[in-house]
């Protein structure tokens, strides 16, 4: 069965933000290297219209390797998006979601195939109360801010993750890899 990877982005005081953190050449790398590892990343409205961002990429590279990488990464994976306001998505490798959170998890993970990777806070979040996180792959940015949102506010219950590893990148940042530990798990 397909696992269900959440990968994200925090600052140092707990704050998870995709713009917060210095993402240098080997986070780039790291995150290419995770896109085209997977099929599906799914996105909330938020977070896939800040992903729009590299979109222009392709049309005009930075000229930075791991930069236009990433964005030809981002452009070809498919991209399913949660969103009550958006009526269309014309990225083309985007589309709408057709159906609630939980069932249109549970039909993806029962389809052949590599990872699904969620890369929004508000997805993150529901599909930790619905215990459908295999693993999650937090990057802690060596960086303060003085206000934004907590990953972890709205979980309903005690959800214990079980450290697989780490990676410390030279810029400073730090990747934990944590597996999702259901025996361990109680309110």
């Amino acid at each position: 069965m397909r696992k269900v990877i959440a990968a994200f982005n925090m600052t140092l005081n707990g704050f998870c933000d995709h713009t917060a953190g210095i993402p240098d050449e080997e986070i780039h790398l790291h995150y290419t290297h995770l896109l085209n590892s997977a099929d599906v990343i799914l996105y909330g409205r938020i977070t896939y219209q800040l992903m729009e961002y590299w979109r222009p990429f392709m049309k005009n590279p930075s000229g930075e390797k791991s930069m236009d990488d990433f964005a030809l990464a981002i452009d070809k994976i498919p991209k399913v998006v949660f969103s009550n306001s958006l009526k269309n998505v014309d990225w083309a490798s985007a589309k709408l979601a057709e159906g609630v959170l939980k069932d249109e998890i549970l039909k993806l993970k029962q389809q052949p195939g590599r990872d699904i990777l969620v890369g929004s806070r508000s997805l993150i979040v529901q599909l930790m109360n619905l215990n459908l996180i295999d693993e999650l792959q937090l990057c802690i940015y060596p960086v303060v801010v003085g206000q934004g949102l907590s990953l972890f506010e709205h979980i309903s219950d005690r959800i214990v993750f079980k450290l697989l590893k780490t990676r410390c990148f030279s810029g400073g940042s730090v990747l934990l890899y944590y597996q999702y530990n259901p025996t361990s798990t109680s309110s």
